[in-house]
């Protein structure tokens, strides 16, 4: 699995616990951005990982925010993106298990490293259930589809 990481100041330290994590597991990951903890702008980054993980070159992407709220909004306007800003395991196995997320968001002012790195292992573990879920994702594409006119 490849995947695609970014962040902006407020995030930047938890994508760093992130990225130390994902070389434990022995996980190839590209970090999009941002480098430090000075002040950028998160639609910035939100926008290269959803764009990476829509051309197909990386299966998922992990973003985060002070909140992962602000990111996901910017991630879920780029088509074929279906990003989830996540605080629990419960959450991050639903947002994969029905919604088949491909970019998981979070919150590094909200969500301690401990519980974001088991948010992230739950994600990554879940494999999308179809059926009826697929019929429900195939459904969020014809909205983008209508509106993308």
């Amino acid at each position: 699995m490849k995947l695609a990481l970014g962040s902006d100041h407020g995030g930047y330290q938890l994508k760093d616990a992130i990225k130390k994590h994902l070389e434990e597991k022995g996980l190839e990951y590209e970090d999009f951005g941002t480098h430090s903890d000075e002040s950028v702008d998160y639609p910035d980054f939100g926008m290269k990982v959803s764009e990476a993980v829509v051309s197909g070159e990386f299966e998922s992407g992990i973003i985060c925010c002070g909140t992962g709220i602000g990111i996901s909004i910017s991630a879920n306007k780029v088509p074929g993106v279906r990003c989830a800003v996540v605080s629990d395991t419960f959450c991050a196995q639903m947002a994969r298990e029905h919604n088949n997320a491909n970019v998981l968001a979070l919150g590094g002012r909200v969500t301690g490293v401990g519980l974001a790195l088991k948010i992230v292992d739950t994600w990554l573990e879940t494999e999308f259930a179809g059926g009826r879920h697929g019929r429900r994702v195939d459904k969020i594409a014809d909205i983008e589809k209508k509106y993308l006119k």
